[in-house]
């Protein structure tokens, strides 16, 4: 059988995008994390099924599996990727669309130029929602990993987020503690981990460990949440921009009860196939 892929790119965190029958993956979770594989397989830090919708007025439901196979609720820079996609089949209308996810509708603007801008529904601070061990919510918690207790803050924007802030992204000890955080027994479904550097009160440095992926080179929910953190924090404005590895990104938000709006490029790859 051969199965059909897009492989596309948002600042160089990149995804295969297959389309599937309703409630089924193409392929099973084992062979999608064979597929991550940079050396022997395609190449991603995350595969995208596209399904028929579910509801009306959506243009598409889709899921996220990360390079481990497992399959996760969000993905920011994989939204905007989906968006230019269908946008590039004729799916915008004036070039708005909404697309629908395990973690809700996900509002779609494809801009002249590239740039997508996708509003990542609300912001959510209460330990629960990522889940997250905890007595009551708060602005930072003391966590004790690797022989030390660090402070973060935590937040869903629609998947789990922890939030440390550090003098400098380059030097901050990513490789030691990103895993740490992201399998903490807290963490009930473990955790994205975001590294972030204030350089002002419109601009960030980040860079993200993501859950069942490492390091990759930019983040869009990553982004989201540490500039909703750092803004709780009383260091952001409302518009910011978010420097990672792979480039710019750009998240607004108005604070709370607000939504959240992450903007960036995201682009087509190549086109391939699986034959099985």
């Amino acid at each position: 059988m051969r199965i059909e892929f897009t492989k596309m790119h948002a600042l160089g965190n990149d995804f295969a995008v297959f389309d599937a029958p309703a409630g089924q993956a193409p392929l099973e979770c084992a062979e999608l994390a064979r597929l991550a594989d940079r050396h022997t397989g395609i190449g991603f830090d995350q595969a995208l099924v596209l399904e028929p919708p579910r509801r009306a007025e959506t243009a598409v439901f889709y899921r996220i599996f990360n390079a481990d196979g497992q399959e996760v609720e969000q993905c920011g820079n994989g939204a905007r990727c989906i968006a230019a996609l269908l946008a590039a089949r004729g799916a915008a209308r004036a070039g708005a669309l909404t697309l629908d996810s395990p973690a809700g509708l996900i509002e779609a603007r494809v801009r002249p130029g590239g740039e997508v801008s996708v509003n990542m529904g609300p912001v959510r601070f209460d330990p629960a929602a990522l889940p997250f061990e905890a007595p009551a919510e708060a602005d930072r918690y003391g966590l004790e990993v690797d022989g030390e207790t660090v402070q973060i803050g935590a937040v869903s924007i629609g998947n789990p987020h922890a939030v440390l802030a550090v003098d400098s992204v380059d030097a901050a000890p990513v490789a030691r503690l990103g895993p740490a955080i992201e399998r903490h027994r807290r963490f009930a479904q473990r955790v994205n981990v975001g590294f972030v550097q204030v350089v002002d009160r419109t601009h960030i440095r980040l860079r993200v460990y993501e859950r069942g992926v490492g390091e990759t080179l930019a983040c869009g929910t990553g982004a989201c949440a540490a500039v909703a953190v750092a803004r709780r924090w009383g260091l952001l404005d409302s518009e910011v921009r978010v420097s990672a590895r792979g480039g710019q990104l750009g998240v607004r938000w108005g604070g709370a009860g607000e939504p959240i709006w992450l903007t960036g490029p995201a682009q087509i790859a190549f086109r391939g196939h699986i034959d099985r």
